[in-house]
Formats: C-alpha cells, structure tokens, sequence
C-alpha cells in the first residue's frame, strides 16, 4: 500500500510540475465539443440526441491523446528501468500511475461533462447518466490505453501507433456508454448497461494492470 501511495503522490507531483500534461487534454476536450453547436446551429432537438456521443467521442480522442505521456518521462530519464530493476513489485507501481492518471485526465472530464451536457441541452436524467457512464468508462479506457502507451515507448509516431492499438478496444465502452445515456435520455432504464460497463471495468482491472507490466517489459529488453 505504500507503495501504491508513494507512487500516486509522485505522479501528481510531476503532473502538477508539467500542467501542460493536464491543461492539453481539457482544452482539447473543451474544443470539440464547443465546435459542434457551432457548426450544427441552435437546434435543441439535433443536440439532445448527439449530445452522449459527441461527449463520448471527445472524451475517447482527449484520453488517447494523455496516455501519450503516462510513462514517456520516466522512460526517458531511466526512471521506468529503475522501477523495473527494483524489488517492489512492478504491477503496484503501474497500478500507482494508472490512477494518478485518471485522476487528472478522467476524473476531471468526468466531471467537467455535466457542464457540457448543459450545452447540448440534456435532461437532468441524462446529466446524470453521463456522469455515471463516465465514471464507469473512463478507467476503462485509461487501463486499456496503458497497454498501447507501454508497448509503444521509445518509438517514433508512438501516439499514432498507441490510437491503431487501442481504439478497437474502446468500441464496447463508447457503444455501452452512448446507450446508456440515449435511454435515461428516452426515460428508459438504463442499469443493464451500467452493469456491463461495471463488469468491463472490473476484468480491465484485473488483466490491464498485468499486460502493462509485461509491455513495460518487453520495450524495456530491446
């Protein structure tokens, strides 16, 4: 546990010393969904029913774009090998980057999302379905995006490779989340599909954090 800790605290340290690695996704997620009523026009119907998967859509290309750079500083100042050459566990180590990365990448566009459901004028039921299926999916997608981001390092174009890996991956999570925000949208019941995107985030739990020390691994040995 202590490690797990001293691994969250060391990597929203050197977040907050490099805002940029914040502040790029965020602004970058505020921009696609802001171009979309601008170029769509004052339509509240059109809006309603885009609004789970624009929302979804640049939730998914801003997480592609912070997974970049979950392990590429530690990579290149020889931190990463130094972690893989220690006695503590690897996979703790992981796990501790992993969260610290949703935390400022995730948790906040989590967040930030109500607010821009408001935009596209959605229901107080959909708002809090967007929420609820961000909160489900967007670990999700950090997991699976860890193991594009650890297989890649130290290669040119990384970001263009780690996008081929991952995003057939994500499909089951954008499909799952668009849904469940379209049915509290129409006023049906949407638990069947929070339970699937709950059941995804529990196996990607289980099986990411293990195929991310292992990529660790083999792009460390060439």
């Amino acid at each position: 546990m202590n490690i797990l800790l001293a691994t969250i605290r060391r990597d929203l340290l050197q977040h907050v010393r490099r805002p940029a690695d914040i502040v790029n996704p965020l602004v970058f997620f505020l921009i696609v969904i802001s171009l979309f009523p601008l170029g769509i026009g004052p339509s509240a119907g059109t809006f309603n029913e885009i609004a789970a998967g624009v929302i979804w859509v640049a939730v998914l290309l801003a997480t592609l774009l912070s997974i970049d750079v979950m392990f590429k500083s530690d990579y290149e100042d020889g931190a990463l090998e130094q972690m893989v050459l220690s006695k503590q566990p690897l996979i703790l180590v992981v796990l501790g980057k992993l969260i610290a990365q949703w935390l400022v990448s995730g948790l906040l566009m989590t967040l930030m999302s109500p607010l821009f459901a408001l935009m596209f004028f959605v229901s107080s039921d959909g708002i809090l379905a967007i929420a609820m299926a961000l909160l489900l999916g967007t670990p999700t997608m950090v997991l699976l995006g860890s193991i594009g981001a650890a297989l890649t390092l130290g290669l040119k174009n990384g970001g263009v490779l780690i996008a081929i890996l991952v995003l057939p991956l994500y499909i089951p999570v954008l499909i799952l989340g668009t849904a469940m925000v379209d049915a509290a949208v129409g006023g049906s019941s949407y638990t069947g599909h929070m339970l699937w995107l709950g059941a995804l985030l529990l196996v990607t739990i289980g099986l990411a954090p293990i195929a991310t020390q292992a990529s660790i691994r083999i792009s460390l040995s060439q």
